[in-house]
């Protein structure tokens, strides 16, 4: 059975991202194959990954090339620098499918480029990226931005554990105030 991974900003070919965020990449050519190398190292030839956006600032040639590279059929959602390019681009550049809105997984990750505004009645967790290496706290937001995963894909079972871990420890937080209260 395939594995699944989500990923988002890679910024393949972006200059300015490696001093934006402190990348610790010596050029672009380093940051772009260091990238590949921890993806391949990470996802499979069968597995599925989702890009959740910003994935390449390069020409179409040169973003189909690192595409070819990249082990797994993957999903592209357009994120905020991947929108002024056509559906049609990112497909003929080499993605299996192209999403120009967000995407729902298995019945309750709404996967998009952005985070959206969840409250804590919403019974969903947001799978983003788009804002790097910051967080948000709570269960309900998940971000897969590269830099906070050493630049690799992060699969279901490994996000799942970790919100499992999150939820068990908010909801012992909770019973701990309650029986304060008592």
């Amino acid at each position: 059975m395939a594995n699944v991974f989500f990923t988002s900003d890679h910024h393949f070919g972006h200059r300015a991202i490696m001093d934006y965020e402190s990348r610790p990449f010596r050029d672009v050519p380093h940051m772009n194959e260091a990238m590949i190398a921890a993806w391949n190292e990470t996802v499979g030839a069968g597995d599925q990954v989702f890009h959740l956006g910003d994935f390449s600032f390069m020409n179409k040639s040169d973003t189909a090339n690192i595409v070819k590279r990249l082990n797994g059929r993957i999903t592209l959602i357009l994120g905020n620098h991947d929108r002024g390019r056509s559906r049609s681009w990112w497909l003929d550049a080499g993605f299996a499918e192209v999403s120009e809105h967000g995407l729902i997984y298995k019945d309750f990750f709404l996967l998009t480029h952005e985070p959206l505004y969840m409250n804590r009645h919403m019974p969903y967790v947001n799978v983003h990226g788009h804002i790097h290496g910051q967080k948000y706290e709570g269960i309900q937001h998940f971000n897969v931005s590269v830099e906070l995963w050493d630049y690799r894909p992060v699969s279901f079972e490994n996000m799942m554990d970790i919100l499992k871990t999150a939820e068990f420890s908010g909801e012992k937080q909770s019973e701990e105030r309650t029986d304060e209260g008592d």
